[in-house]
């Protein structure tokens, strides 16, 4: 498997804001804001480490499913593959891209 450059290029402009980096994993890319990975890229999906709140938002939408790494895999609960819709829209796939990242800090900070 692989990711669509195309979906790195939307998510690493869109977070811009972060301090992010890419690296592989899955045989796709993982894209991390500081040390805490926070989205996931492979193939054409993006999934996005979410809150326990956010999660419940995000699959009760047409699309959206937990994210698992491939078929014989263990899901990931807490990454959500986001549904087309999102993926479509610029300003609502920023809104979850942030979340994202600012739940992956906030995770950073908890766990000292």
């Amino acid at each position: 498997m692989a990711y669509r450059p195309t979906r790195y290029e939307q998510v690493m402009k869109a977070s811009e804001c972060f301090d992010v980096r890419a690296r592989k994993i899955f045989g796709g890319m993982g894209v991390y804001t500081g040390e805490k990975m926070f989205a996931i890229l492979l193939d054409d999906v993006v999934s996005f480490k979410l809150s326990p709140e956010d999660r419940q938002a995000v699959l009760s939408m047409e699309g959206a499913c937990i994210f698992r790494p491939a078929p014989d895999k263990d899901p990931m609960p807490e990454y959500v593959v986001m549904p087309q819709r999102v993926l479509d829209n610029e300003q609502e796939f920023l809104s979850w891209l942030k979340r994202s990242a600012e739940y992956a800090r906030s995770k950073s900070r908890t766990a000292h």
